[in-house]
């Protein structure tokens, strides 16, 4: 499968029966699956979305919304949890409001799962680790 690199967004071609062995980026040795939710900008946001196979779920957030900051550690959580099924990444609406509204991003949070780079499902308003974990498992 293809899997970008949460450093260098290269892309890395990893077999899928080793994704449990912790594999590097072959370009700048980062590991593959860090657990962390990478922060997107419209320069990086199409590519990580469209060139890795694994689905991506992208919280639309800003910094003076009170859920937000109350979901933010719960989906930190939640991506070190699923790192090898599911990507985690995070848009600040504040400094990215034209990605905000390319997808019509009406209230924060909201999570937008992408798989091949399409949207297939989105919710919005703050999850605690099970309702988030429970949604992804049921869309993944």
């Amino acid at each position: 499968m293809n899997v970008l690199c949460p450093r260098c967004l290269s892309v890395n071609r990893v077999p899928a029966e080793r994704v449990d062995e912790a594999p590097k980026c072959g370009k700048c040795g980062a590991p593959l699956f860090d657990g962390v939710p990478r922060e997107l900008t419209q320069d990086d946001f199409l590519r990580y979305i469209e060139r890795q196979d694994l689905p991506v779920v992208v919280d639309f957030w800003a910094s003076w919304c009170g859920p937000c900051k109350m979901m933010a550690p719960v989906f930190a959580q939640v991506g070190a949890r699923l790192k090898t099924r599911v990507r985690f990444a995070k848009v600040n609406t504040e400094q990215e409001p034209a990605l905000a509204s390319r997808y019509q991003v009406r209230s924060i949070p909201t999570l937008i799962l992408f798989k091949e780079g399409r949207e297939v499902q989105r919710i919005a308003g703050a999850l605690d680790a099970g309702r988030l974990t429970d949604w992804l498992r049921a869309h993944v």
